[in-house]
């Protein structure tokens, strides 16, 4: 017995026989036939309506980075079985696609570019294409699409590693001094190729030339013997390193190459070069003894040297330094030829802040500009004498009210703890009399005029409660001779 699925696209329908026999039959009716029968038996399959179906279970595209936009990288098909073999429209899975790198046609299913592709960022995406019925959006079916992103040759080749090269100044001719490999930013790291050569333009270096190994390494050669360094200590040399990627890129670097003193076997001993105008016996420990010779005989000026790192070149150096500087120094002190400190009478703080009862213990005056002194000025330090100039008239301020206003504020800002810790300034204005200015009243004015209303009552008795009102107020303005000016007090609070 077969148990399998129908499918109406495969096979519409099914015919097959049947046979049914008595497999226990009684002795006593063998004779009267067969005991079996035979029937044909006929299937018809009946369409249903299923989703679309795709070509490929999953499909594959590779696309450069960089590829413009709009460009199509590939396309799905999928296509309706049933008897009505609907259309079928495509789409992206918004969620398989959230940035919109792609885009498909929703009648071919071409799949193109929609933002430019950077492997660097992103080297492969997975999206879902949905295929979905035209004359039933219900069925629809989804397949897995993966697009690889190439790699385009976009970076140029660079040195793998910064090199500190030498060369010993009894180097051989057509010695290696320096191995040198590359590496650039482009995938793959493994299975690049790099050639190393030195540029074409320019006059033929004479000194070193490069040797590619043809292995990703090229090794610097020397031309010749006999490098010193009086003569020359560093040379530089132009390397160009391409790449094997299309298009191939370029660079150019350049290896700097000091000469070094070396051992007998090569081993580097210093790159220091020595002061050519020096005696060649003279030793480094002669130079430090010469060198404290110097700072004993400098005239109390106590110079610090970390005298055992110095070469003999840094130990002149240093010699001059100090010349220069004691020369520098003796001019300096024939600037002051008097022993008096005009500094006396200067009182130092080494605190923050204060200072103000300390003011009485020099002249001020000595710090103030003559030119900016003036004839008939006060000075706000000194208390005026008996016999000065009397200052201005000032308003009275001795009246007990404002004396207990001014105390009471004061008061509050000693004990206001919410009050930053910096000197503050207060001030008060108080209306009283002493006022320079006058009254300005409009009650003053009326007594100044002495308007009489008496005449009103002549008017007839149309007039008599105007004259009444004006008669009054005439009599009660004869009485007044109050005035209102204004004098502004002011206070200083200091705080610290």
């Amino acid at each position: 017995m077969c148990t399998c699925l129908v499918d109406y696209e495969t096979k519409k329908a099914y015919t097959f026989k049947v046979e049914a026999s008595n497999a226990h039959l009684d002795p006593r009716f063998h004779g009267y036939g067969p005991f079996k029968d035979m029937a044909t038996i006929k299937i018809t399959v009946m369409d249903e309506d299923e989703p679309p179906v795709f070509t490929k279970p999953s499909y594959t595209m590779d696309v450069y980075e960089d590829t413009p936009l709009g460009i199509i990288i590939g396309a799905v098909t999928a296509q309706d079985l049933d008897a009505g073999s609907s259309p079928v429209r495509y789409s992206i899975d918004w969620k398989s696609d959230l940035d919109s790198f792609f885009e498909i046609d929703p009648v071919k299913g071409t799949i193109s570019t929609n933002e430019l592709l950077d492997r660097e960022s992103i080297a492969q995406h997975n999206i879902t294409v949905v295929a979905t019925k035209v004359k039933n959006p219900v069925q629809t079916s989804r397949v897995a699409v993966t697009v690889h992103v190439l790699d385009i040759n976009e970076f140029p080749p660079e040195f793998a590693i910064p090199y500190e090269t030498f060369v010993c100044e009894g180097a051989k001719l057509g010695q290696v001094i320096q191995v040198i490999s590359a590496k650039d930013q482009d995938l793959p790291m493994s299975g690049q190729m790099f050639s190393f050569r030195l540029p074409q333009e320019g006059m033929k270096n004479k000194n070193f030339t490069i040797k590619d190994f043809g292995n990703n390494t090229a090794g610097i050669v020397t031309l010749r013997t006999g490098f010193r360094r009086r003569s020359q200590e560093i040379y530089r040399l132009p390397v160009v390193i391409e790449d094997g990627g299309y298009p191939a890129q370029s660079s150019t670097s350049t290896l700097t190459i000091r000469v070094c003193g070396c051992d007998s076997e090569g081993s580097l001993l210093t790159c220091s070069a020595e002061a050519i105008f020096l005696p060649v016996g003279l030793s480094t420990g002669a130079l430090i003894a010469i060198l404290l010779c110097i700072i004993i005989l400098l005239d109390g000026h106590v110079v610090l040297i970390w005298l055992f790192s110095l070469t003999k070149r840094s130990c002149l150096e240093v010699i001059v330094v100090l010349y220069v500087g004691v020369r520098r120094q003796k001019k300096k002190e024939t600037l002051m030829t008097s022993k008096e400190d005009i500094r006396d009478n200067v009182i130092h703080y080494d605190d923050e802040g204060g200072g103000e009862e300390d003011t009485h213990a020099f002249d001020l005056g000595t710090l103030r500009n003559p030119k900016a002194i003036k004839e008939n000025l006060f000075r706000r330090d000194v208390k005026p004498e008996a016999g000065s100039t009397p200052r201005p008239p000032i308003a009275s301020q001795d009246s007990a009210d404002i004396q207990s206003f001014i105390s009471q504020r004061l008061q509050e800002h000693d004990d206001d703890t919410s009050a930053p810790p910096y000197d503050s300034l207060a001030t008060y204005a108080y209306e009283g009399e002493g006022s320079v200015v006058e009254s300005l009243s409009s009650i003053e004015s009326l007594n100044e005029t002495e308007e009489d209303f008496d005449y009103l009552s002549e008017w007839g008795p149309r007039f008599k409660t105007l004259a009444g009102i004006f008669g009054e107020h005439s009599e009660s303005q004869r009485d007044i001779t109050s005035t209102v000016t204004g004098t502004t007090i002011t206070t200083t609070e200091n705080r610290h």
